[in-house]
């Protein structure tokens, strides 16, 4: 069969017409994967980054609300105004001691005793004085009375002329100088009494006595020790037994800067802190100002006094106040515990106070319910529980719903 070439020629492909097709798919297509890297380099460099945020962990406190707004903090101590340390009335050597640290005494009871030998060996000898001069004291009122008895008869052989004028005055004589004598030995018998009373009373001063009701914060002596009212053995005899507190005459004493000393005044309402129990705030009032300023420190001593003595309170304690305004403290719902968080983490927006919470590396912002402010932390009364963790101190930027990174030294 022959070839047909005409219809062999119809089939052959264009070259030119190939090639030009294919190089625009291929622009095309390089010009869209260009697009996307071109966008998804955008989009990772313009993308809208984390804001990088503080927080921390708001904690309820064991303490009831804040009893009011402050106008003024101060620091000070709690002191007793009422505090001694019992010494004996004479000198001698500790024989037992009855108290120990913490133990609570009563007025006049035993602290301890000391050794009554020497003691005892004094008031035997002026009881003895005393029987001596009342014994003496007797004689001489017999011989008075005899004395007087003589004269008498002498007075009357004067006037039967039986006896001299001389016998007579002698008598008279006689009997007056007992009369003086006798007088004379009455005053030695008072003075042997108090004598003996001295030594009694010496005696009773061995047993060394509480002088009020009290608690025993220090205990001084021990048995065997040697003890005076006055200090004396080069530095070995005690002067002491022990240090008792009045326990209900415990205040606080703080100094005031004398530039604010304005803001306080007596009767005001204070609300003290324990160092010691910083999450139990205690109801105080201010007892009074003292009237005198130290000079050294610029400051005025004020004296505040507690609503209730907790037995928690002990002296020297290291104590902060708040002098309160004179508005009452408002009524809450809320009586438990409280949440205090610092004060730059709460919002401040057209009188509204708003936080923000964090939860899985994004924010909430929430409205709460604020109350006193005092010393960089505010009260948090409603909107926030214990737990919450919250972005502190509030930064620019921050949404709600909005995605944040913690920074590295972010308390949680």
């Amino acid at each position: 069969m022959p070839l047909d070439t005409e219809s062999l020629g119809s089939l052959r492909i264009e070259r030119s017409t190939v090639t030009t097709g294919g190089n625009r798919t291929g622009l095309y297509i390089g010009l869209a994967v260009g697009l996307l890297v071109v966008a998804a380099g955008a989009w990772f460099y313009l993308r809208p980054k984390p804001t990088e945020v503080s927080t921390v962990t708001a904690e309820a406190e064991s303490s009831g609300p804040s009893l009011g707004t402050s106008v003024l903090n101060a620091s000070g101590y709690v002191v007793a105004r009422r505090m001694a340390t019992v010494a004996s009335k004479v000198t001698g050597k500790v024989l037992e001691i009855y108290i120990e640290e913490g133990m609570e005494v009563k007025k006049d009871q035993v602290l301890a005793r000391l050794d009554p030998e020497n003691s005892s060996t004094m008031l035997t000898m002026a009881e003895r004085e005393l029987e001596a001069s009342k014994r003496s004291l007797t004689e001489i009122e017999v011989r008075l009375a005899d004395a007087r008895r003589n004269l008498e008869r002498n007075e009357a052989l004067v006037k039967q002329q039986l006896v001299s004028q001389t016998a007579l005055d002698a008598s008279r004589a006689e009997a007056n100088a007992l009369a003086a004598r006798l007088a004379a030995s009455q005053a030695q018998v008072k003075v042997s009494e108090s004598s003996l009373a001295m030594r009694r009373i010496d005696y009773n001063d061995l047993n060394v006595r509480a002088p009020f009701d009290g608690v025993v914060i220090s205990k001084n002596a021990q048995q065997g020790e040697m003890i005076s009212p006055l200090s004396a053995g080069g530095g070995f005899t005690r002067t002491g037994i022990a240090t008792i507190v009045d326990m209900s005459s415990r205040e606080v004493e703080v100094d005031v800067n004398e530039a604010y000393i304005n803001r306080v005044k007596n009767g005001q309402r204070v609300e003290a802190t324990l160092d010691a129990y910083p999450d139990a705030p205690l109801a105080a009032h201010v007892i009074n100002i003292v009237p005198t300023a130290d000079r050294t420190k610029a400051t005025v001593r004020v004296r505040i006094g507690f609503e209730k003595l907790e037995p928690q309170i002990l002296p020297d304690m290291g104590i902060k106040v708040r002098f309160l305004d004179d508005q009452p403290a408002p009524e809450v719902a809320n009586t438990g515990p409280r949440i205090r968080i610092p004060a730059v983490a709460v919002e401040q927006v057209d009188g509204e106070s708003y936080v923000w919470v964090v939860s899985e590396e994004r924010v909430e912002r929430r409205a709460v319910t604020v109350g006193p402010e005092s010393e960089g932390t505010i009260e948090i009364r409603a909107g926030v529980n214990s737990g919450d963790e919250l972005v502190s101190p509030v930064v620019q930027g921050l949404v709600d719903g909005g995605k944040i990174k913690l920074k590295e030294d972010s308390n949680s």
